[in-house]
């Protein structure tokens, strides 16, 4: 029988247990310590990264105020930008590559409900264990090398922005964008193809 965080990470309803609430708990603690570090205290705010995140490469900057699920949902490459009050719902796994831009107030959501009514409420059963009514999945969401998304935008669950892609500011990402494109609006589409790659 699948624990509910298996099945948050295979795509199915879950409902938020004790386990899963020990894991939220436990990033919500690492975040208010990485949130209060000072800027220049890059040692220390390193060592609250590796522990925060699932995996992380090297010259990685967060800024201040990062918000987060899981936090070891997110595997982050090296030279990375994460710049201020971003938000990842990390249910599921947000895999960002390497030479990345992320730009302020960006939202990435990978954590969803269904638009069925019915099916968006909680059975008894599961009410009893977590408290919540609504019913939850998620899907993982991935940024490949050298993207740059623009401030305000919010990628939605399942998308995949392909390497050297730029996502313009506001934008809202439905739908997954190739390689070597510019993309911009809401719903987000590709406005350019960069040839020169």
């Amino acid at each position: 029988m699948k624990t509910e965080y298996q099945k948050c990470m295979d795509g199915d309803f879950f409902t938020a247990d004790p386990e899963m609430l020990q894991i939220t708990y436990r990033c919500k603690r690492l975040l208010r310590s990485l949130n209060n570090t000072d800027m220049e205290n890059t040692s220390e705010r390193k060592k609250i990264m590796n522990e925060l995140l699932g995996s992380i490469g090297d010259n990685v900057h967060i800024d201040i105020d990062f918000h987060c699920e899981y936090g070891i949902n997110i595997h982050c490459g090296s030279d990375v930008i994460i710049n201020m009050n971003c938000t990842f719902v990390d249910n599921n796994c947000i895999n960002i590559g390497n030479n990345v831009l992320i730009a302020s107030d960006v939202k990435i959501y990978t954590a969803t409900h269904t638009t069925d009514v019915a099916g968006r409420t909680n059975t008894p059963e599961n009410k009893k264990i977590s408290g919540c009514f609504c019913r939850t999945y998620s899907k993982p969401i991935t940024i490949e090398d050298n993207v740059w998304i623009g401030g305000g935008a919010i990628l939605l669950p399942g998308v995949t922005i392909g390497k050297n892609s730029v996502i313009g500011a506001g934008s809202i990402v439905t739908r997954s964008i190739p390689e070597n494109c510019v993309a911009v609006g809401n719903p987000c589409r590709i406005i350019k193809h960069l040839d020169n790659i």
